[in-house]
């Protein structure tokens, strides 16, 4: 996968010194990440409404929920929102910020940092994210690590998993955000002396999210040692999430989570700006055979690309999209 951003060595120290994304204040400096899903080492190469005015009633579809990631470093959120089926229902219903990281601070603590271009978009909620909630569109923010040895499979008890559950769930609050997108990549465990992944890590994450985000939408991104964790993990665990999906692009694979149906999984991997058109086409059509109940895309970039989105909706659907 390509690198979505490329950061020069200043500006990467630059990232790994600044201050932690907490709801009372915003982060400045870019991350060091930026880079596309799917290049996780564990796996190998692949990869509630919010806050205002209820949305107005919007036409309804038939079939799965339709994810789309958007690289914020490259691309506006916004524009998950000008495509529509013929009847004028939203060709996407769940819009993800990708992404922001997990930091760790001088004492060990995991904290949630956003680089300039989240916290933009995050800032500019009145223009990137509200009108998608007007639409029906649920927006929730992806957390991933960033190569700092920490990340959602290490928390080392259960407190810790909860302390940064906290902090998710107070800027999901503070910018009226739909939920949180898991992400186990990126992490660089037992770098900076931290331990290495345990297999309760993810569960007291997942279940200190849910406590603290009652409606709110939790999804993973079925990757990396959280991913061996939930496949063998209570049913209670995976039946808090509300999606998870496959995480290499161009491929087609159901993550296998006791707890969550198939109604509630996206075999199918999309991105958007690189997976070939016909394969992406015959991974909609797998997907509506097979009766999973979600569709993950990624990658959706600015501008018209409505020929490409309309062959999905079309298999999906049964309706052509168009861009608005």
């Amino acid at each position: 996968m390509k690198q979505s951003v490329k950061i020069g060595i200043v500006a990467a120290l630059a990232a790994m010194l600044a201050a932690p994304m907490v709801p009372a204040a915003a982060s400045a400096a870019p991350s060091p990440t930026g880079l596309s899903h799917g290049v996780g080492a564990h796996h190998g190469v692949g990869h509630g409404v919010g806050h205002g005015r209820q949305p107005h009633a919007v036409p309804t579809k038939d079939g799965p929920t339709s994810i789309a990631y958007v690289e914020v470093n490259n691309d506006q959120l916004a524009n998950v929102g000008r495509y529509q089926l013929a009847n004028g229902a939203n060709a996407f219903d769940v819009a993800i910020i990708f992404a922001a990281n997990i930091n760790r601070d001088a004492d060990g603590d995991a904290v949630l940092y956003a680089n300039e271009n989240v916290q933009r978009t995050l800032d500019d909620a009145a223009t990137q994210i509200r009108p998608l909630q007007a639409k029906g569109i649920k927006v929730s923010l992806s957390v991933l690590g960033n190569h700092q040895g920490t990340g959602i499979a290490n928390f080392p008890t259960q407190q810790a998993a909860a302390d940064f559950a906290a902090q998710v769930s107070a800027t999901v609050a503070k910018y009226g955000l739909d939920g949180v997108d898991l992400d186990d990549e990126y992490s660089d465990y037992g770098s900076n002396g931290t331990p290495q992944p345990n297999q309760q890590s993810i569960g007291w994450l997942v279940s200190a999210l849910r406590a603290d985000m009652p409606g709110k939408l939790i999804s993973f991104y079925d990757i990396g040692p959280a991913s061996d964790a939930l496949s063998s993990s209570s049913s209670t665990i995976g039946s808090q999430l509300d999606y998870a999906w496959n995480p290499y692009y161009g491929t087609y694979s159901a993550p296998s989570i006791p707890g969550l149906g198939k109604d509630r999984l996206s075999a199918a991997a999309v991105d958007v700006q690189n997976t070939p058109e016909s394969t992406a086409v015959s991974l909609a059509e797998r997907s509506q055979a097979d009766g999973y109940g979600v569709f993950m895309t990624y990658n959706l970039p600015d501008g018209d690309v409505s020929p490409y989105v309309s062959s999905l909706t079309q298999v999906l659907y049964g309706q052509a999209a168009t861009y608005h």
